[in-house]
C-alpha cells in the first residue's frame, strides 16, 4: 500500500525574511490584472464544518480552484499573468488591463509561446495565448492523459506527447524554443531562467488576495495550519511565502508530494539544505505533481518557512477525492482531481491514522486547529476521476 514518510524541516529559519517576489504589492498587481480578464470571478472558499467535527479539529477551509475561468484549475492565473506582462513590456505599457493589452498587441506580429506540462499549465497557456491572439506550442511527458491533450488542442495549441518524463520534457522544450525563437513560459526556474517563472508565481497570488478577503468575512481567528501540494513547488512557494508575510498569527506549513516524485521531501532530508532530485520514477496518479526537480525560487522560500515535508502514496490522493466528493451532512460537495485532493487526504490521515500520531502531536494538530487546503484542480481527467471515485481505484485496501 505504500508508506507515508515525513521529515520535519531542520532548515527552517527562526526569523525568515520577507520574500519580495510574493509580497502584498505583487498580490495587488496580480488581482488588479485578473479582475479585468473576461468572466473573472473569485473562486469559492468552503468551510467543511461537519468534516472538521468528524476529524476532531475546529475548522477546515477549502479554496476551490476547480471553478477558475471554466478551466478546472488554478494554473491559468500564472500563465495569463506571465503572458500579459511579457506583452505589456514589449508594448512598453502597464499590465493593468487585459482588454487594453489585447487591443494594443494587435500592432505586433503574432508570437509563439511554448511550454512543457502534465496538463493544467499547458491548458492555461493555450487559453491565455488564444485570448490574447497569440500562438502556443505545448509538449506533455510520456503517460500524459489523452483527454488533457485534447483539451489543450481544442484551445488552438499545437500539442503533442513526448517519450520523456516531465523534467526531460522541460529541457526538450527549452532547447526547442531557443532554436525556433519562441518564448518559453515554464512554471519552474533554473540558472539564467527566473523572470517568467517568477511572474507565474506572482500570478498565482490572486488566490491569496481572494482568500484573505473571503476568510476575513468568515472567521475571526487566524489559520493555524496550511497543507500545500508541491510539484516543482511554484504554487506551494507562492502560497506559503505570501501567507507567512500577511497573517498576524503563526501558521504551520505542511508540504505534501507523491512518493514517486518527492523532490522537496528529499531536499528537506539533506544536511546542508541543498536541493535534491526525487527518489522515484515520477509515476503517480497525481500528474500535476509528477516533477523530479524543485523550482529553486520555491525551495528557497519553503526551506525557510515550511514546518514539515511529507511523501505519500497515491491512495492518499484517492482518499481525498472520495471524501471531498461524498461530503458529510451539510458540507458542500467538491469535485477534486488527484493533485487537488492530496492535502485533504493527508489531513484525514493525520487525524485518523495511528501510525501518524507522533507527527500529529508534533504539528499541534488538535481541537483548536483551523486548517486551509486548496483544491487546485477539478476532474481534469474525468475517466480517471470515475475510476477512483466510482470503482475504488487506489483504495486503502487495494492498489
Amino acid at each position: 500500500m505504500g508508506e507515508i514518510n515525513w521529515q520535519l524541516n531542520r532548515h527552517k529559519s527562526p526569523h525568515p525574511s520577507a520574500f519580495s517576489v510574493v509580497n502584498k504589492e505583487e498580490i495587488r498587481k496580480a488581482m488588479r490584472f485578473h479582475q479585468t480578464v473576461p468572466d473573472y470571478a473569485p473562486t469559492p472558499l468552503h468551510s467543511l464544518s461537519s468534516l472538521a467535527n468528524e476529524l476532531g479539529i475546529q475548522r477546515i477551509f477549502v479554496k476551490d480552484e476547480s471553478y477558475r475561468f471554466d478551466l478546472n484549475s488554478f494554473k491559468v492565473l500564472g500563465s495569463s499573468y506571465a503572458l500579459a506582462t511579457y506583452l505589456a513590456r514589449t508594448l512598453q505599457t502597464d499590465v493593468n488591463s487585459f482588454s487594453i493589452i489585447k487591443e494594443k498587441v494587435k500592432s505586433l506580429p503574432v508570437h509563439t509561446f511554448a511550454t512543457a506540462t502534465d496538463g493544467n499549465h499547458g491548458r492555461g497557456l493555450a487559453w491565455s495565448a488564444k485570448m490574447l491572439g497569440q500562438r502556443s506550442v505545448v509538449y506533455m511527458p510520456k503517460g500524459a492523459s489523452a483527454y488533457r491533450l485534447q483539451m489543450i488542442r481544442d484551445l488552438g495549441a499545437q500539442a503533442d506527447i513526448t517519450n520523456n518524463d516531465y523534467d526531460d520534457t522541460v529541457r526538450f522544450v527549452s532547447q526547442l524554443a531557443e532554436q525556433q525563437g519562441w518564448t518559453l513560459v515554464q512554471d519552474t526556474a533554473w540558472e539564467g531562467y527566473t523572470d517568467i517563472p517568477t511572474l507565474i508565481m506572482q500570478g498565482y497570488l490572486t488566490i491569496i488576495g481572494e482568500f484573505l478577503e473571503q476568510f476575513t468575512a468568515m472567521e475571526k481567528k487566524g489559520l493555524t495550519h496550511v497543507i500545500l501540494q508541491a510539484g516543482v513547488g511554484s504554487f506551494a512557494g507562492a502560497m506559503a511565502g505570501a501567507l507567512q508575510q500577511l497573517t498576524k498569527t503563526p501558521i504551520k506549513f505542511i508540504i505534501v508530494e507523491p512518493n514517486q516524485a518527492d523532490c522537496f521531501y528529499q531536499s528537506a532530508r539533506t544536511e546542508d539544505g541543498s536541493s535534491k532530485a526525487a527518489s522515484g520514477n515520477l509515476s503517480t496518479i497525481m500528474a500535476g505533481l509528477s516533477c523530479g526537480e524543485t523550482n529553486p525560487i520555491s525551495w528557497d522560500i519553503l526551506k525557510n518557512i515550511a514546518d514539515c515535508f511529507v511523501s505519500c502514496p497515491d491512495r492518499v490522493a484517492a482518499s481525498g477525492m472520495r471524501i471531498l466528493g461524498n461530503p458529510l451532512h451539510t458540507d458542500p460537495r467538491i469535485v477534486s482531481g488527484e493533485s487537488g485532493a492530496v492535502p485533504l487526504g493527508l489531513l484525514f490521515e493525520l487525524c485518523r491514522n495511528p501510525l501518524l500520531a507522533e507527527l500529529k502531536k508534533l504539528l499541534a494538530l488538535d481541537s483548536s486547529s483551523r486548517v486551509l487546503v486548496i483544491n487546485t484542480e477539478g476532474d481534469t481527467d474525468p475517466e480517471n476521476y470515475r475510476k477512483v471515485c466510482w470503482d475504488g481505484m487506489y483504495s486503502n485496501n487495494r492498489e
